[in-house]
């Protein structure tokens, strides 16, 4: 599936401000798939999930962008070379030992060039406009604007309310009964400036200790409150969510020309006229969807095999892993060569780690044959 950008991309002027990306996480949330990948680069509606935060960037006018690596820092490099494949310049910087959110944001600082600096967490599938975000921190004056979207559930995550002015007030931990449905969307526009005063050379995190110290200090943070689509895909079930709703249109990219769909099938994949793949599922080159099987709502990464009459739902399948005849997955991650024998069935949360080869009929959570 290609990843060269649309035409769309070149549509805004350079609104004079540079991005940064933080992609140095581990993804443990999403192991084993992240064993071999950086979460970043897991194929996402069938380009890797990086691509789809890039696009948003450069559709909004910036050019200029730096990426915080640490895991397998390589893969970035050479997957994206210079950006100019999306019409960007991208510059890379390799952390040596973890910094956190605030620390990686600092350990960048010496390569940016504009006053206004837009940060970005690099496994937010989001549809906010980074130029409005740029927008309220230019018309406020603040030193920090933070992106807060209000979620049905704040309990899990930290809250973070505001004044009637929109200026951000505390940062409240997780707790049972939040004050307020804002919680952190994990994006940021900083004066350049206040990047420079964080502490260099050791972790530091934004949550708790740059924005509480800079509240304390009577520092201007100011609040963009938007309701447009936000994902933190950080989990499978969050990660298969966000790949469908790109392929359903749900969610934008400007990666994404054939949307809305019920499937992403990439040209060199395989599937028999008998077999179902929709809800939004993603088959990468060299798959097999054999005839009868169903696959819905899950993703396929290249080289899987999914064979006669088997059923995939709300699943993700690493590289060339093998489901066999008759086989159920729901809610299962298959690692890399993972090889599932005929007539398993798989529920609910299950990780097969890579290589791993379950025989015909030896895992079951039903006793019907």
């Amino acid at each position: 599936m290609s990843d060269h950008p649309p035409a769309a991309l070149q549509a805004k002027p350079d609104p004079g401000a540079d991005a940064v990306v933080l992609v140095g996480g581990k993804g443990t949330r999403l192991r084993p798939l992240t064993l071999s990948t950086p979460k970043p680069m897991l194929p996402t509606a069938g380009v890797p999930f990086l691509s789809h935060l890039l696009s948003r960037i450069r559709a909004a006018g910036i050019r200029h962008v730096v990426l915080g690596t640490s895991y397998q820092a390589d893969v970035f490099s050479e997957y994206f070379g210079d950006g100019s494949r999306l019409g960007l310049e991208l510059e890379y910087v390799v952390e040596s030992e973890p910094l956190d959110t605030a620390g990686a944001i600092r350990n960048v600082a010496h390569l940016l060039r504009a006053d206004d600096v837009l940060v970005f967490n690099g496994d937010i599938l989001s549809a906010a406009s980074p130029l409005d975000l740029l927008a309220t921190h230019r018309d406020t004056g603040a030193d920090v604007t933070l992106h807060l979207v209000k979620v049905d559930d704040p309990s899990r995550f930290g809250s973070v309310p505001t004044d009637a002015d929109g200026r951000v007030t505390a940062f409240l931990e997780k707790t049972p009964n939040p004050p307020t449905d804002q919680v952190n969307a994990g994006c940021y526009v900083f004066r350049r400036s206040v990047i420079d005063e964080i502490p260099a050379g050791r972790p530091v995190s934004v949550e708790r200790e740059t924005f509480p110290q800079l509240l304390a200090a009577g520092r201007h943070l100011h609040a963009h409150v938007d309701s447009s689509y936000w994902l933190d895909v950080g989990t499978p079930a969050a990660f298969i969510k966000g790949s469908a709703d790109l392929v359903r249109g749900i969610a934008p990219s400007a990666m994404l020309t054939d949307v809305p769909a019920e499937r992403l099938v990439d040209p060199a994949a395989s599937v028999d006229p008998s077999a179902v793949v929709d809800g939004g599922s993603t088959v990468g080159a060299d798959g097999v969807v054999a005839a009868g099987a169903r696959v819905t709502s899950s993703v396929l990464l290249d080289g899987v095999h999914v064979a006669e009459d088997a059923v995939v739902v709300n699943s993700v399948l690493g590289k060339g892993a093998v489901v066999g005849p008759r086989t159920v997955l729901r809610g299962a991650v298959l690692g890399d060569g993972a090889h599932v024998g005929a007539d398993c069935e798989l529920l609910d949360g299950v990780r097969v780690w890579p290589g791993v080869e379950l025989p015909d009929g030896g895992v079951r959570f039903s006793s019907d044959a």
